[in-house]
């Protein structure tokens, strides 16, 4: 009995068989074999597209697989019933009985999981992305690119206002998936804001604040965020401008329009390593930090936990921005090649739980069914990173004709065919391009002159070996 009912498990129909119950056991076996035939087709014919589509169907999907656990689990308890066991002796039923009872729950045990997993997902996308979730028709609206602004925020309970302290512009060719990544400083200075907009108007000769106590400075690309947040009277009483000013202002500052933004908390970044169960890093050279410089993330390979791999990402003490760059970059990269699928399942309650805290963003959730099937692309397409730190520009007095025209370049160098892209061509000292055109006032002239290149990817490595 207990060999029946183990193939039951796998077989539904099986053990009813066995027991004479012709009918009822090739209705089970032909309902189980058309929907195995119908999951390997699915599965076969599957592409990201599919995946951003069960999107849509997150509710459908854990109704399902609770309803799939309790067929299991009834299947199961009804395949020991119609094989008869009060025919063995009390303790064959006693034995028996046990097995049934385990086997029903072994095998309702991953719907219920899925469910669970399911629901899960769902409250962290409500939660995360606004809009109703409705399809959405044409992502694109004939556009070839997309360009999404990816901050690092350090807000947290102890700290007031969020500075941005990293900035990031991902450009995505929608068709190929080929991505320039535009990296801006958090110390860039003298910020110019679009033309007509409430900031350009409030400062008309670039984003300029009286010196603080001790020389410290609050007028820097990572301050634009919070100071449009903490002054609604400048945007007509409008609340949390913050992020969209940032995004316009980052937006003309690179010649690109900015479709949606994403900000990532740092300190729920950190608590994502940990559900993770830290990252590998190597460490080229001990990284000190703290208030008082008491703390100490050694040279060296091994597991970092998430406070220990933020700070590495984070420090600026014996460092300067631009290092720090490339050690966020480095992280993140861990990040990407360390969370496999295993280790996200293993973990997902926990990293669901600090996501929810991690990411701010203003991408309507009816776009994620077309996001995802890009993202896929993007993962397997080519990514050009440029970085606008010193040689190639001074933070301190920015050219902004020279950072519009690079980011120009780039775009039209990855868009090139692939036999042209080894050809020189020549960088015109003014932009065709209508955005480009409205150029804010050049640098002063005493400001280093920068050459109008593109960075190659290995001029702009991020800093940790052995990853």
């Amino acid at each position: 009995m207990i060999g029946w009912l183990a193939l039951s498990a796998v077989l539904p129909g099986a053990a009813h068989l066995r027991a004479g119950w012709t009918r009822t056991g090739l209705a089970l076996l032909g309902t189980y074999l058309g929907i195995v035939l119908a999951g390997i087709a699915v599965v076969k014919t599957a592409d990201a597209g599919l995946a951003g589509r069960v999107l849509r169907y997150l509710t459908a999907i854990s109704v399902l697989a609770w309803a799939a656990a309790l067929g299991w689990f009834v299947l199961i308890v009804h395949s020991y019933v119609v094989l008869r066991p009060w025919r063995l002796p009390r303790k064959g039923q006693i034995l028996t009985g046990a097995v049934a009872g385990v086997l029903a729950i072994v095998m309702a045990a991953p719907f219920v999981i899925t469910a669970q997993y399911v629901t899960v997902s769902q409250r962290t996308l409500e939660r995360m992305f606004g809009g109703s979730g409705e399809p959405i028709g044409d992502p694109w609206s004939g556009r070839d690119r997309v360009n999404v602004l990816l901050v690092g925020g350090d807000a947290d309970e102890n700290r007031i206002g969020i500075r941005t302290d990293s900035v990031n512009v991902a450009s995505v060719d929608v068709r190929t998936g080929d991505t320039v990544v535009f990296s801006l400083p958090r110390n860039l200075e003298d910020v110019r804001f679009p033309p007509g907009s409430p900031m350009q108007a409030r400062f008309p000769d670039g984003f300029r604040l009286p010196v603080g106590v001790g020389g410290s400075r609050e007028d820097l690309l990572f301050s634009v965020w919070e100071y449009a947040n903490e002054h609604p009277e400048l945007f007509g009483g409008r609340q949390g401008m913050g992020a969209q000013t940032l995004k316009e202002t980052v937006g003309y500052t690179l010649g690109l329009k900015i479709d949606w933004y994403a900000m990532v908390n740092i300190w729920g970044f950190a608590r994502i390593v940990d559900a993770l169960g830290g990252l590998v890093l190597t460490v080229d050279r001990d990284v000190v930090f703290g208030r008082y410089n008491e703390g100490l993330v050694r040279a060296g390979t091994r597991r970092l936990g998430g406070a220990e791999a933020l700070w590495f990402a984070r420090s600026r003490t014996f460092s300067d921005d631009f290092t720090r760059m490339r050690r966020q970059r480095c992280v993140f990269n861990a990040l990407l090649t360390q969370a496999d699928p295993a280790s996200v399942l293993a973990r997902f309650n926990q990293i669901a739980a600090a996501t929810q805290d991690m990411i701010q963003t203003d991408v309507p959730r009816g776009m994620l069914e077309h996001l995802v099937p890009l993202a896929a692309k993007v993962k397997h397409a080519k990514v050009t990173s440029v970085q606008f730190v010193p040689p190639l520009i001074h933070t301190g007095y920015p050219d902004w004709e020279l950072i519009r025209r690079v980011t120009a370049r780039a775009l039209e160098d990855q868009a090139r065919p692939k036999a042209d892209q080894g050809r020189p061509k020549a960088v015109q000292t003014r932009s065709a391009n209508p955005v480009e055109a409205v150029a804010a006032p050049t640098a002063p002239a005493v400001a280093p002159t920068a050459p109008a290149v593109v960075p190659s990817p290995d001029q702009l490595k991020a800093g940790c070996d052995g990853m």
